[in-house]
């Protein structure tokens, strides 16, 4: 009897590892993921830029390696808009860890930059702005983003301020995105967090150099579109 009793106990005890392990999987799995507080402006300047109030560069660590989500930072890699004149960087001389790089200027027209950082890119994108519409300059452009931005997915954008990732957003939404689904997060420049990865670096003899290497990459190479 006492022998029953201890198998009926250690068949328990094994029933209940399984499916605390089972659920830890399942939970890993993204299927019961926390769900994300909606979208909302922050105050001021912030929230003219687009940048949310709930996630950004404050408390975005909690919410990386989601399986729900993509995560976009739209930086060039070198800006020909001086950023450095309002305290930021021309280059991605950093970026935080799980975000890939997607730079906004190719994907469409720069406009509202600040006087002081001069003229932004201007070369090839892959929409033009005719008033309040997005205007594809390729055939293949609507595609591209598509791909890039799955509408299934929860969509993290940042760049240097917030200024790339409201511009992205306002686009996503006037193209049929849910804006419930898109958060700007702000600038890695306002970020100081635990997942920091170093772009810029500085040799022994104090030469510093980027290393665009390590940059998680998406070229869009307009040679091999076709033109609308």
């Amino acid at each position: 009897m006492k022998n029953k009793a201890t198998s009926i106990i250690i068949a328990s005890v094994v029933a209940l590892a399984v499916g605390l392990l089972a659920g830890c999987l399942i939970w890993n799995s993204g299927e019961h993921l926390p769900t994300l507080p909606k979208p909302e402006l922050s105050e001021g300047q912030r929230g003219e830029l687009g940048i949310d109030k709930n996630i950004n560069e404050s408390n975005i660590d909690k919410y990386l390696g989601r399986s729900d989500s993509v995560y976009y930072d739209l930086r060039m890699l070198e800006d020909p808009a001086k950023y450095e004149n309002i305290d930021g960087d021309s280059y991605l001389s950093g970026m935080i860890k799980g975000f890939e790089v997607v730079p906004y200027p190719y994907i469409s027209q720069v406009v509202g930059l600040p006087e002081a950082v001069g003229e932004p890119y201007s070369g090839p994108t892959l929409f033009r702005i005719e008033g309040d519409n997005y205007i594809a300059n390729y055939r293949e452009a609507m595609q591209i983003i598509t791909d890039l931005f799955p509408k299934d997915k929860n969509i993290f954008l940042m760049c240097g301020g917030g200024g790339y990732a409201g511009m992205m957003k306002k686009m996503l939404v006037k193209l049929g995105w849910d804006t419930n689904k898109i958060y700007d997060i702000g600038g890695y420049w306002n970020y100081d967090g635990k997942n920091k990865i170093e772009i810029k670096e500085t040799l022994k003899d104090g030469t510093t150099y980027y290393a665009f290497w390590k940059v998680p990459y998406h070229e869009i190479d307009f040679s091999n579109l076709t033109k609308i």
